[in-house]
């Protein structure tokens, strides 16, 4: 029977990038997005390129009555999924206080809730089907607070824990759980959240889609806990247990609050 990589997120930036990192090495794939006609087109390139089965479902995860009609489908399908790649997620910039609650709130049902329950509905299936492998993507700023940028770093945190959470709990049942933290990517993120892209673009942390999805996949090879691309992100995720947490909040704080400014 078929195993498929299941990879949310998988119409544009980091969730392509996996996608066509893991098409490449021969996986099946089941992509899920919200764009139905960019889902078409990428399952359609990547079949003809490698040769490979390519499924596709549209779901809002941020919406919990599709997020739970995909899991049952999921379930009733009988397909093997062997690896879950939650790609999905979204960001706010700006102060937490001028936010409209309900973005707010479509953050955490996305970077958290829907992750979480994705999972959860998966973790099961692949229980039942002997093992199977989990990459939850979370971010750089995991690993510390961060001022202006306060539910998304919140939520890459909860990610991060959750994940090594998981990966003590489920060895057991034969499921690895990795997390990817990768630092700036030039992905739409940087535009849908309104900072300075401009400037992130000269970041010497900055690593593109495609080197963080390879060195993904490499990692996942390796069964890999925490994969963090690039020496300098692993020196950056290192320092907050060299420096005090004040000075941290504040040195962050600052660099956020002075990309927001340019706008």
């Amino acid at each position: 029977m078929p195993r498929y990589a299941l990879i949310t997120g998988a119409s544009r930036g980091l969730g392509l990038a996996l996608a066509e990192a893991l098409a490449r090495r021969g996986r099946n794939l089941i992509l899920v997005a919200r764009q139905r006609e960019a889902l078409e087109s990428i399952a359609c390139e990547l079949t003809q390129r490698f040769g490979i089965e390519v499924l596709f479902r549209t779901c809002n995860l941020a919406n919990p009555l599709q997020l739970t009609g995909l899991l049952q489908e999921l379930e009733e399908s009988g397909l093997v999924i062997d690896l879950l790649v939650n790609g999905a997620g979204s960001g706010l910039a700006g102060p937490f206080l001028a936010h409209d609650w309900g973005d707010e709130q479509r953050l955490l049902e996305l970077n958290v809730l829907a992750l979480t329950r994705l999972c959860h509905g998966i973790g099961n299936l692949m229980v039942a089907a002997g093992g199977g492998q989990i990459l939850n993507v979370a971010s750089l700023t995991a690993f510390q607070p961060g001022p202006w940028l306060s539910s998304h770093c919140a939520s890459a945190a909860y990610v991060l824990h959750l994940s090594e959470s998981l990966r003590e709990e489920f060895k057991d049942y034969g499921v690895k759980v990795s997390v990817l933290c990768p630092g700036p990517v030039p992905t739409a993120f940087f535009r849908l959240t309104g900072l300075d892209e401009q400037r992130l673009r000269h970041s010497r942390l900055l690593l593109s889609p495609e080197e963080v999805a390879l060195h993904a996949v490499r990692a996942l090879d390796r069964d890999r806990a925490l994969i963090i691309p690039g020496w300098r992100n692993r020196l950056v995720a290192s320092l907050h247990r060299l420096l005090p947490r004040a000075l941290v909040r504040w040195t962050v704080g600052r660099l956020y609050r002075s990309l927001l400014s340019r706008r």
